[in-house]
């Protein structure tokens, strides 16, 4: 039986054990065991980690600030956005997100990619974003972000964006 996802709770990359955490991706994998808390440390990414009740990481993802070219998207879409036009436009990146392998089948990445969408949200108040961006990997991601709303760019066909509009009805209360 898989534990309810209020079972879980989601806090920043702090003194975890990292080291039993396997995704079945080795840069991913790595990526938590090696990289992770020196990126917080340095403020490269802002790493977040989702734990079971006995602290165990069951996923991660990591936030950071980025910039889309104008350019790089539609000419309808920027006149929809409605935002000013800047050759660089402010967005929130989701560089990383992974779910433990035995946890598949538990939803879990889609309880990761909710709470990287609502702390984004949370925060455009303080850190402007026109959007959140993600590079997948695969048609599978592909697929993962697509239900939610994500949206290809017209010339980078591996990275996709939701729009923070789409990302506040999301949460719409």
């Amino acid at each position: 039986m898989s534990p309810s996802p209020t079972a879980f709770h989601i806090e920043p990359l702090g003194d975890h054990d990292r080291a039993a955490f396997s995704c079945g991706v080795e840069p991913l994998d790595r990526y938590l065991r090696e990289q992770a808390g020196q990126d917080a440390r340095k403020r490269a990414a802002a790493p977040f980690v989702l734990l079971t009740p006995e602290n165990r990481i069951a996923g991660y993802y990591t936030l950071s600030s980025t910039v889309i070219l104008a350019d790089d998207l539609p000419e309808e879409v920027i006149k929809k956005l409605k935002w000013p036009r800047y050759p660089q436009l402010p967005a929130t990146l989701i560089g990383r997100l992974a779910r433990d392998a035995a946890f598949r089948g538990q939803r879990i990445g889609d309880l990761l990619l909710l709470d990287a969408l609502k702390r984004a949200f949370d925060n455009v108040g303080t850190v402007a974003s026109l959007a959140v961006i993600v590079d997948v990997k695969d048609e599978s991601a592909r697929r993962f972000y697509s239900q939610y709303g994500f949206l290809s760019f017209p010339d980078t066909r591996n990275r996709m964006y939701l729009p923070m509009k789409t990302v506040e009805k999301l949460f719409a209360r």
